[in-house]
Parts: C-alpha cells; sequence; structure tokens
C-alpha cells in the first residue's frame, strides 16, 4: 500500500508505474468505472480519467491507440484528500490506453479512457472513500444500514486506508478496555465492521477474516494485548453468529470461534 501523496487542489485520482516511483504517470480530477466490474470478468474495468495531465508511461501510450504499444504497463492508482495527501492505493494492471479526448474540466487537459485490471476496488467502496476524502467518515455507526455486500466493500476500505487512518499513531497501550456494540452485529462482516470501529473509532479497521483478526492481535493494528473486549448485547450476537466454521477438532459457531481467538491472544472477553 502506498501512502506518500503528491496531490493538489481539485485532483482526486494518480497514477504511477508500479516499477518506478518515479515514473509518474499523471493526476486526474473525477475517475469512472474502477469500482465497475465488467460483465465477463470482475478484475477487469473500463476507466475513464477526466480532467488528466498525462506524463510518464501514460503520455507514451496516447500516440498508439489501438495498438500494443497504448499499453503503459502496471501501476498504482491512489486516492487523494483534499490536501493532497494519498488516503490509500489500488495496484492495477495491463493499463491500456484506448481513448483520449479534450477535457471540459481545464484547459490543456485530456479525459482518456482506459482499460486495466483491478482485483481489490470492490464495488460499493467509492462512496466510502468519498466519505474518508471529504472528511465525513467521521462519527460512529455509519456502516449500520449497508447491506450486507456493501458492508464487506467498507472493510475493503478500512483495510486499504489503515495507514491513512491511522497517520502514524500508536498503538494502544496494554490494559485498554474497548466496547464492542453487538446490536448491529448479524453476519460476520458486521462484527468486523464493530470491532474495527470498537478498537479505532469511525472506519477502522481490526480484521476482516479470521486470519487477518489474528494478524491484528498480534499487534501493530491499533491495540496492544492484553486488553479487555466488553462485547455489549453479546447475546443477541451469539445468536446471529450461530454459523459453523470448520475447525482443526471439528467445527464451532463463528461466535464462539471468535470469542476462542481474542481469548487466546490474551483479550479478556466480557459477555454482557
Amino acid at each position: 500500500m502506498r501512502t506518500a501523496g503528491r496531490g493538489g487542489e481539485g485532483q482526486k485520482y494518480a497514477l504511477t508505474s508500479d516499477e518506478d516511483d518515479a515514473d509518474f504517470w499523471g493526476f486526474a480530477r473525477e475517475a469512472e468505472g474502477l469500482f465497475t466490474p465488467l460483465p465477463h470478468d470482475e478484475g477487469a474495468r473500463r476507466v475513464r480519467l477526466m480532467g488528466c495531465l498525462p506524463q510518464g508511461g501514460l503520455l507514451k501510450g496516447l500516440g498508439h491507440v489501438g495498438s500494443r504499444r497504448a499499453t503503459a504497463g502496471n501501476a498504482w492508482f491512489d486516492l487523494i484528500d483534499g490536501d493532497g495527501a494519498t488516503m490509500g492505493s489500488y495496484f492495477v494492471g495491463e493499463v491500456t490506453v484506448i481513448g483520449v479526448e479534450p477535457s471540459a474540466r481545464g484547459a490543456g487537459l485530456v479525459d482518456l479512457t482506459l482499460t486495466l485490471w483491478c482485483e481489490n476496488a470492490l464495488a460499493g467502496a467509492e462512496p466510502v472513500w468519498e466519505l474518508l476524502r471529504t472528511g465525513h467518515l467521521n462519527r460512529t455507526g455509519m456502516w449500520h444500514e449497508l447491506a450486507p455486500e456493501d458492508r464487506h466493500a467498507w472493510l475493503s476500505v478500512a483495510l486499504w486506508s489503515w495507514d491513512y487512518h491511522r497517520r502514524g499513531r500508536p498503538d494502544a497501550p496494554a490494559g485498554e478496555v474497548f466496547t464492542l456494540d453487538g446490536r448491529h452485529i448479524v453476519d460476520k462482516d458486521s462484527f468486523y465492521c464493530a470491532i474495527g470501529e470498537a478498537v479505532n473509532g469511525p472506519g477502522g479497521y481490526f480484521g476482516w477474516n479470521l486470519d487477518a483478526l489474528e494478524d491484528c492481535l498480534r499487534g501493530g493494528w491499533g491495540a496492544t494485548t492484553p486488553f479487555a473486549l466488553h462485547w455489549d448485547s453479546s447475546a443477541e450476537s451469539r445468536t446471529r453468529l450461530a454459523a459453523r466454521v470448520p475447525t482443526a477438532d471439528g467445527d464451532a459457531s463463528l461466535f464462539d470461534l471468535l470469542v476462542k481467538i481474542m481469548a487466546d491472544r490474551n483479550v479478556s472477553v466480557i459477555l454482557r
């Protein structure tokens, strides 16, 4: 994940070669299509960059639209906040220019149409990035009303924006007490939304699957063990997280497995 921004006023996106950080491909004021998988391949994207001043490898492709030389290669697609800092980045592969036209967004700028491959830019993530960019991802519970697939997209943004969200803050010290609000935990993704928020505040991340939760419990993700987790409305959570999960000893409910993983990592889980 990239974290060094180079943005300016009105610029929301940037592209830089994956092979050489000095090969900067340019900014764009707007982008469409990055979060819209094409029907034949979920990783395939057709992206329109608007208000773009192409540079480096991207500029070289402009004179070869329609040929193999229009492929600029692989890059990092950065999302930029209003102060020019990079909030997060997606790896994009086989970036190819298939169209260019003058842009209405500024003299000398162009609108580019690209094809590329991107596995991690999930449908539903774009509105979450916009909340982050505008400073409106600033209160708890904003994920409560999301559809299940959008909760997963929420978690993806929490992960890819982790360094930006943290901004160098150290982990909470050992012995901290966190409160997990179980009222809106209805499935595994809502659990991870809730625990990310409990540990790291609005839009926070603390895992989005069992392996990632274990990684977070090793430190470096906002909390230091041992700590206490007060799980409010835990009876309701137990009912909703009853799905059976395979384990080395057979299987267990997701709720029981989550409690065990945390207990094994020196978290005192208080069910309330």
